[in-house]
């Protein structure tokens, strides 16, 4: 295995809690409607700000997105902890070799914030996002991208993610799949979509790629 690409929300930080807060005071300004999380993971799939375009009754789109941009960034400490097992996992990945990437829904623009709240920048060797695809999951296209990218075949990477639109990209794009609910929140409770592996912790899937000594970790 020569590299491993993850999904973000969800899989690598757990960031949904803020993704919800954030649109939940859009949807709130704009279109004076209370959704709950799970009416919120319902439109997951584009990036947030096709979310809002998509989804949003009012006109004022561009205000709609700003307001959202704003509540993520604001609150991100409050909602958004490190995570002492993946920042570690990332590392002993790095360590040895592994080319490491991120294909995720998410526009850059949050991604970067996450990805600088959370002192991760600088550790992905290709990040995709929503806003670099045509095709958001559950197509292929970002996975199949971070390959081209990466130069690395198919059968030389992995995908992971906590989502069926994850597993189902990764089944189309030819790659490895793996499942996980390892995190305080994650997208979907039970794969409909069967992953090739499925873990609820950091710790065993870093077993499992078996990867220079398990007692590193």
């Amino acid at each position: 295995m020569k590299a491993i690409i993850f999904d973000f929300d969800g899989t690598l930080a757990n960031t949904l809690p803020i993704c919800y807060y954030a649109f939940q005071n859009v949807f709130k300004e704009f279109d004076n409607k209370d959704l709950s999380s799970e009416e919120i993971k319902a439109m997951f799939g584009p990036s947030e700000t096709g979310i809002i375009r998509e989804n949003l009754i009012n006109s004022n789109k561009e205000q709609a997105i700003e307001l959202y941009y704003q509540k993520y960034l604001e609150n991100h400490s409050y909602l958004v902890n490190h995570n002492v097992e993946i920042d570690n996992m990332i590392k002993h990945l790095k360590d040895y070799g592994i080319k490491l990437g991120i294909v995720t829904g998410k526009a850059r623009r949050s991604l970067d914030i996450s990805l600088k709240a959370l002192q991760m920048d600088h550790l992905f060797d290709v990040i995709v996002t929503g806003d670099d695809v045509i095709q958001p999951k559950p197509h292929p296209e970002g996975i199949i991208k971070a390959l081209s990218l990466l130069s690395v075949r198919n059968n030389e990477a992995m995908y992971v993610g906590d989502s069926d639109a994850d597993i189902q990209a990764g089944i189309e794009a030819n790659v490895y799949t793996v499942g996980v609910q390892w995190l305080q929140d994650y997208q979907t409770f039970e794969f409909k979509i069967e992953p090739h592996c499925f873990f609820s912790g950091v710790k065993h899937f870093v077993d499992f790629l078996n990867i220079g000594s398990r007692h590193e970790l």
